[in-house]
C-alpha cells in the first residue's frame, strides 16, 4: 500500500482550505439539488402528465441509488484512490443534472436521476475522507464544521432559489443550475485536489455490492410503495422477505471473502459504531420535523408557503452560524462534551414540540427550531470528527461511506416513520383510517403531532443515553494510565 511522504503531506496541508472549498461547493450543490427538487414535484408531475405519487419517485429513486452505491465507492476509494473517485463523481453528477433537465418522460427523468445519484454517492463516499486526510487533527473539527455550513446553506437556499426559478423559468433549470456550480467545482478540484497517496489496491467485492444493492432497493422500495398501498400488502411483504434474505446473504459473503466490501471488524471499534448509530438516530429525528412542520404551519396555522418556509429556515440559519463555531470549539475542548450538550438541546426541543398547540405564539414557537439548529450545530461536526478520527487512514474511505449511509438511511427512515406514526395516531383518535390533514378537525392533527414528537423524543433520548455512555467510557479510559 502506498503511504504519505513528508513532501506530499506538506502539499496537502498547504492547499487544505482550497480543497475544503472544492469539496464544500459540491456538497452545497448536491444539498441544493435535493431541496429544489422537492419544491418542484407538483410542477414536474403536471408537466409530464403523471400522478403526484409517481412523481415522488424522482426523490425516492435518488435516495435509494445513493444508499446502494455508497459502500461500493467507499471501497473503490480505499483501493484505487479517494481523490480520483471524487473527481469522476463530480463529472457524473453534472452529466446527470444536464440529462435531468431534458424534457421527456418520467422514465427518462428517473434514469437521469440514477446517473445523478451515482455521481453524488461517489463524492459522498470520499469527500469526508479526503478532508480528514489533508487536515491535521488540530483543525479537523473546524473543517468538518464548515462542511456542516455548506450543507445548511444548500438547504436554506434550495426552496427560495427553486421558487424563483419555477416562477420565471421551466422546471429543467432546477437541475441545470447544478451545471455551472459543478464545472467550477471540477476546475478547482482539477487544480488543487492532491494526488492519491493512500491506496490499498485490493480487489472489489462485486458479490457483496450486488447483494447489498438488492437489500437497499427491496427494503426502501417496500417502504415507499408501502406508504401508498399499505404495509400488509402481499407485494410489500414479499419485498421485505427479499430484503431480509439479501441482507443475510450479504453478511455471509462479507465474512467469507478475502477483501469484503465492509470489514465487520470495523464495528468492533465501539466509539466508531456508537457514533455512527447516534448520527443515524439524529437524522431520523430531524426529518420528523421536516415532514410534520409544513402540515402544522400551512394547514393548521394558515401561513402561506413562503412564510412557512421562512419560519422553517430558522433551523438551518442557526446551524450555519453554529456549525463552524462548534467545529472550532471541538478542536479546543474535545468533541464528546459538545456532542452531549447538543443532544440535550435536541431532546429538549422534541419535548417542546410535544407541547405546541394551535394557538402557540409564533415567537415562542420559533425558539424550538432555533434550539434544534443549535443542538445539531453542537452535535454534527464533533460527531463527524469522532467517526473519522477513530479509524486508520487506510479505512477513511469506507468510514466516510458508512457515515454518509447512516445519514441517508436515517433520512429515509425519518420520512417514512414520521408519516406512518402521524397517520396511525390520527386514525386511532378518529376511530377510522386517516391519510391526510383534516381541515375540520385540527384537534386530531395536534394529537397526532404530539404522539409523533413523543416518538422523536424517545429517539433523541436513546441517542443521548448512548453518547452519555461514550462520554463516561472515554473518561474512564483516560484515567487508566494514571491508576497504573
Amino acid at each position: 500500500m502506498e503511504k504519505l511522504t513528508p513532501e506530499s503531506q506538506h502539499e496537502h496541508y498547504h492547499h487544505r482550505w482550497i480543497i475544503l472549498i472544492a469539496i464544500g461547493l459540491f456538497t452545497f450543490m448536491s444539498t441544493l439539488d435535493g431541496s429544489i427538487v422537492n419544491v418542484a414535484l407538483p410542477t414536474i408531475s403536471a408537466d409530464i402528465g403523471v400522478k403526484m405519487n409517481q412523481a415522488e419517485w424522482v426523490v425516492s429513486i435518488y435516495l435509494m441509488t445513493v444508499c446502494a452505491c455508497l459502500l461500493l465507492f467507499g471501497k473503490i476509494g480505499d483501493s484505487f484512490g479517494k481523490v480520483i473517485v471524487f473527481k469522476w463523481g463530480t463529472v457524473v453528477f453534472v452529466l446527470g443534472s444536464l440529462l435531468c433537465g431534458v424534457p421527456g418522460s418520467l422514465t427518462l427523468l428517473l434514469v437521469a436521476r440514477i446517473i445523478q445519484a451515482i455521481g453524488a454517492s461517489m463524492t459522498m463516499a470520499t469527500g469526508t475522507g479526503i478532508i480528514t486526510e489533508v487536515f491535521p487533527m488540530s483543525e479537523r473539527g473546524k473543517a468538518l464544521g464548515l462542511m456542516g455550513s455548506f450543507v445548511s446553506l444548500g438547504s436554506i437556499t434550495g426552496p427560495g432559489v427553486g421558487g424563483l426559478i419555477l416562477h420565471q423559468l421551466h422546471w429543467s433549470y432546477i437541475f441545470w443550475i447544478n451545471v455551472p456550480v459543478g464545472l467550477v467545482t471540477i476546475l478547482i478540484g482539477q487544480r488543487y485536489l492532491p494526488k492519491d497517496t493512500v491506496r490499498s489496491g485490493k480487489k472489489i467485492d462485486v458479490a457483496g455490492f450486488v447483494t447489498f444493492g438488492v437489500f437497499i432497493m427491496s427494503f426502501f422500495g417496500g417502504v415507499f410503495i408501502g406508504q401508498e398501498i399499505g404495509f400488509n400488502h402481499g407485494l410489500i411483504l414479499g419485498l421485505m422477505v427479499v430484503a431480509l434474505i439479501s441482507l443475510v446473504v450479504f453478511y455471509r459473503i462479507e465474512k467469507r471473502v478475502e477483501n469484503p466490501l465492509v470489514h465487520f471488524s470495523i464495528f468492533k471499534n465501539k466509539m466508531f459504531t456508537m457514533s455512527l448509530l447516534t448520527a443515524s438516530l439524529i437524522f431520523v429525528s430531524n426529518f420528523f420535523a421536516n415532514v410534520i412542520l409544513p402540515f402544522y404551519l400551512q394547514n393548521l396555522r394558515g401561513f402561506t408557503p413562503s412564510k412557512a418556509g421562512l419560519i422553517m429556515m430558522v433551523f438551518p440559519l442557526v446551524m450555519v452560524v453554529g456549525a463552524p463555531i462548534s467545529g472550532a470549539l471541538s478542536d479546543k475542548v474535545g468533541p464528546m462534551i459538545l456532542c452531549l450538550i447538543g443532544l440535550v438541546l435536541l431532546t429538549v426541543s422534541q419535548i417542546s414540540y410535544m407541547l405546541v398547540g394551535s394557538d402557540t405564539p409564533l415567537f415562542l414557537f420559533m425558539i424550538i427550531p432555533a434550539l434544534m439548529g443549535l443542538g445539531n450545530a453542537l452535535f454534527q461536526a464533533p460527531n463527524n470528527t469522532i467517526v473519522m478520527s477513530s479509524v486508520e487512514v487506510k479505512d477513511l474511505g469506507i468510514a466516510g461511506s458508512l457515515n454518509s449511509l447512516a445519514r441517508n438511511f436515517g433520512m429515509v427512515v425519518g420520512i417514512s416513520l414520521s408519516t406512518t406514526v402521524l397517520y396511525s395516531a390520527m386514525s386511532a383518535k378518529m376511530s377510522e383510517k386517516v391519510t391526510t390533514y383534516l381541515a375540520d378537525r385540527p384537534d386530531i392533527f395536534i394529537y397526532g403531532m404530539g404522539v409523533t414528537y413523543f416518538v422523536s423524543f424517545l429517539i433523541c433520548l436513546l441517542a443521548l443515553i448512548m453518547t452519555g455512555w461514550r462520554f463516561i467510557k472515554g473518561r474512564q479510559k483516560r484515567r487508566e494510565p494514571q491508576v497504573k
